[in-house]
């Protein structure tokens, strides 16, 4: 009977398929802008989190062991004519099985993400982000592809506010922390349990104020010295694009690895910047391992750790950027100044970001090229993003429609 009713609806139109997305009402929005278009929309909740921020027809639960999972996903495709997989996330365990079947059957993944622009862009990207990404890594490919496409409108449309996204993060969370026993079998992707988390990031928040006044002073100590310096804006340890999409296992050998160079190969009067993530939990002190790895090279009074800052200001007046691959690395190239990817990124390309070693980029660094800048963007901002937030009502709104839009109008070319 499903494999009937899915077979039927195929004819209709399209069947849409939703694993894990944002804590957000995004997901439960783009079902009902592609139901509106004459489109199925269908969800596996995978804990109650995911049940909650769904509530609408479709829904399925799954609660079995997780190595069934892929096949169980599967069989769920075929049983009901699948054609496209919206998820958030790719090398989450669960998605990335889904995804490896769904790509076995022939059926379109399409990837939400937090907007590579920020503060108010969305990626949609199919299949993945960085190295699963299609954006073209070649220059001439950027620019003949760019041909044609307006700058991206930079003016800020939708703002969303930390308490929302806070509120919507409990939200999912703490049911499934206190109500496990109704998906007994799930395992999260997160490296840290959500109370722990959240005990760090309370800490962090009753000090911000302390932590905050001291990045300021290290930001004006060191502008005012006059010594050219590189900044090092970290990313959450949790970060897949991290995780899964470089050379390192973790944020501390990142780190050992920029700090032993810097050390080696940096000249004598220059500094390094280091900038902990805005959302950091505060469970690793990343300023004491940081520290302590400078005093071991015998760089200490040139290393300077802050929580705090703005990190704007500093590319304006930094000598280059280093990165694994965060987004931080697109604010230097709008400002045209150099940067080095050590994993990768859609943006690790010749001509954008420096093409030799880190240990060369701290003696002669140099921007990107500034038509391959200006392409880059208004070919990430024209095909790879939409405009919208996660957290904030009309946001959410916003990015649900251009997702079901640009959805529709991709399977209509396909």
């Amino acid at each position: 009977m499903e494999r009937a009713a899915g077979t039927e609806h195929a004819r209709k139109g399209q069947t849409f398929l939703f694993l894990q997305g944002p804590a957000s009402p995004l997901f439960s929005k783009c079902a009902a802008a592609l139901e509106e278009r004459g489109h199925r929309c269908l969800r596996i909740n995978l804990n109650i989190g995911d049940w909650i921020f769904w509530r609408r027809a479709g829904g399925v639960n799954y609660r079995g062991q997780p190595q069934r999972w892929p096949e169980f996903v599967r069989d769920f495709m075929v049983r009901n004519g699948v054609t496209g997989l919206l998820l958030l996330g790719e090398e989450r365990p669960y998605h990335k099985a889904a995804a490896a079947a769904a790509k076995a059957l022939a059926i379109d993944v399409y990837v939400i993400e937090m907007g590579y622009l920020r503060p108010d862009w969305v990626t949609f990207e199919r299949d993945g982000m960085s190295s699963n990404s299609h954006f073209p890594r070649d220059p001439q490919r950027i620019l003949a592809e760019a041909a044609g496409l307006p700058e991206p409108d930079w003016v800020v449309r939708y703002r969303q506010s930390f308490p929302v996204e806070a509120g919507y993060d409990l939200l999912y969370n703490l049911p499934n922390v206190f109500l496990w026993f109704l998906y007994p079998h799930y395992r999260r992707h997160a490296l840290s349990h959500p109370l722990a988390e959240y005990a760090g990031w309370i800490r962090r928040l009753l000090g911000k104020k302390r932590t905050e006044r001291n990045a300021l002073a290290t930001c004006e100590r060191l502008l005012a010295s006059g010594c050219p310096f590189f900044v090092y804006p970290l990313q959450l340890q949790t970060d897949y694009q991290l995780r899964a999409h470089s050379p390192f296992a973790s944020q501390q050998e990142a780190i050992l690895k920029v700090v032993a160079s810097f050390a080696a190969h940096a000249a004598g009067d220059h500094q390094l910047l280091v900038k902990l993530h805005p959302l950091d939990n505060g469970l690793i002190n990343w300023q004491a391992f940081i520290e302590g790895e400078a005093l071991r090279h015998g760089i200490g009074e040139r290393v300077h750790v802050i929580d705090g800052g703005n990190l704007d200001r500093l590319i304006d007046n930094a000598t280059g950027l280093v990165t694994v691959n965060s987004t931080a690395a697109l604010g230097a190239f709008k400002r045209n100044r150099p940067v080095k990817t050590l994993g990768s990124a859609v943006f690790d390309t010749p001509g954008l970001s420096y093409p030799g070693s880190l240990d060369a980029f701290w003696r002669n660094p140099y921007p990107a090229e500034r038509a391959l800048e200006d392409a880059f963007f208004r070919l990430i901002a024209g095909k790879y993003q939409v405009r919208g937030n996660f957290y904030s009502q009309v946001g959410s709104s916003a990015a649900a429609e251009a997702i079901a839009r640009r959805l529709v109008d991709q399977r209509k070319t396909t």
